[in-house]
């Protein structure tokens, strides 16, 4: 009976002993997980962001999907421009007399590849609607839009992906945590998010600390 007891009081204690450890260590493991995963998708977003400032520049709109985005860096070029101050003579009939006309003039100087511009040697925008998480096969949410702002249409885009997704195997009561985050540093909300469908916006959703310490 003594024996017995003692072998229950040794699984208690054990048992608890690693209660304590995982309160005080899975908060730690759980923020070191999140944030070299949110380092890497938003350096992916960062890849996107390029991309569709680049398509906009060149076609006037963001693109809409993934594939139409990956194509366009594949084969579009920039055109390379020159703008000069220049002035000339023009005779004014109400005045007659001669008068100073200055103008810009757009000298087109060659071409440039997208893809070589943004990406040099690098083929990581083939994958840039893969959610770079291992173990998991998820893309990214992308969506473009034409709104109205104050009587102008305006180009917008979004891209984004949950956080649901970016920590699938994680404890469920941090992630739920995490969701709820309201923080200047951190990234509030559910979901990690680059522009917006409502409003004229490139940046993302996370605080500058994403922006000086990931790496593409």
């Amino acid at each position: 009976m003594k024996i017995g007891i003692q072998i229950l009081l040794w699984i208690l204690i054990v048992f608890f002993g690693y209660k304590v450890y995982d309160s005080i260590n899975g908060p730690l493991d759980f923020n070191k997980t999140k944030t070299e995963r949110y380092a890497k998708v938003i350096d992916r977003l960062k890849d996107i962001r390029n991309a569709q400032i680049a398509h906009k520049s060149v076609t006037g709109v963001y693109a809409n999907s993934f594939e139409s985005l990956i194509s366009f860096v594949d084969s579009a070029q920039y055109t390379l421009v020159e703008k000069r101050d220049s002035s000339y003579l023009e005779y004014d009939r109400v005045y007659r007399i001669d008068m100073l006309k200055e103008v810009v003039v757009i000298d087109t100087l060659g071409f440039a590849s997208v893809k070589d511009s943004l990406f040099k040697t690098s083929t990581r925008y083939k994958d840039m609607k893969k959610v770079p998480v291992n173990g998991i096969d998820a893309d990214f949410e992308m969506k473009s839009d034409i709104i109205d702002k104050n009587g102008y249409k305006v180009a917008v885009f979004e891209a984004k992906v949950k956080k649901d997704v970016v920590l699938h195997d994680q404890d469920s009561d941090l992630l739920d945590q995490e969701k709820a985050l309201v923080s200047v540093d951190g990234i509030n909300g559910p979901e990690i998010v680059l522009g917006s469908l409502s409003e004229v916006s490139t940046n993302g959703n996370w605080p500058t600390i994403y922006d000086t310490t990931s790496k593409n």
